[in-house]
């Protein structure tokens, strides 16, 4: 099954997917269906509720009425699983100071990996639980579009989480917390 996603950078693309969900999942929401599918999707999770704190000082960041700041979402069918949840925030620091705050609490993940526009900055350019900065996993799942200028990454290939910065801002530091749980691919099952 190949699944296209906008990458989760910090504005409304994660809004954006999550308003698609709303949208077609309108009654569904925290149900099953006879045919066994999950679909739940809610627009007000916390940092907390994605693994990581809250910058200090910082504030959901609300594109405008029409987008929401935070979004969590999955469905489920079968033994596909696709979880995401994205909370946008603004601060008046910079992005270096952001990227250093959260470098500790992502190391509860696993080795933390940075990357800006998709590819490795530093030394490490691939963590022992195979994570990348590519946006192809499993030959499955594809989070395109490049918007996010830096990030830092942690966990496993189809289990990690994200903080995405966008530079894109001036005085403000727009960024996004992001916990994705991608599905596994069917090959890759017939090989286990």
């Amino acid at each position: 099954m190949q699944i296209s996603l906008p990458r989760l950078s910090v504005f409304p693309a994660p809004v954006v997917l999550a308003a698609m969900l709303f949208c077609i999942a309108e009654g569904l929401v925290a149900q099953k269906s006879d045919g066994g599918v999950e679909l739940h999707a809610k627009s007000n999770i916390t940092a907390a509720e994605v693994g990581l704190p809250t910058y200090p000082g910082a504030t959901l960041f609300k594109k405008d009425a029409d987008n929401d700041a935070a979004v969590d979402m999955g469905l489920t069918f079968g033994d596909f699983h696709f979880k995401l949840m994205a909370a946008s925030y603004v601060t008046n620091d910079s992005p270096a100071q952001v990227l250093a705050f959260y470098r500790k609490p992502m190391s509860r993940y696993g080795e933390v990996l940075e990357c800006e526009h998709g590819k490795p900055v530093g030394a490490l350019t691939v963590t022992r639980s195979g994570l990348t900065c590519s946006d192809d996993h499993g030959g499955h799942v594809q989070v395109n579009d490049s918007s996010s200028d830096h990030e830092l990454r942690a966990g496993s290939p189809l289990r990690y989480r994200i903080v995405g910065l966008d530079k894109s801002q001036p005085g403000a530091t727009h960024f996004g917390l992001v916990y994705l749980e991608l599905p596994k691919d069917s090959d890759e099952k017939k090989k286990q």
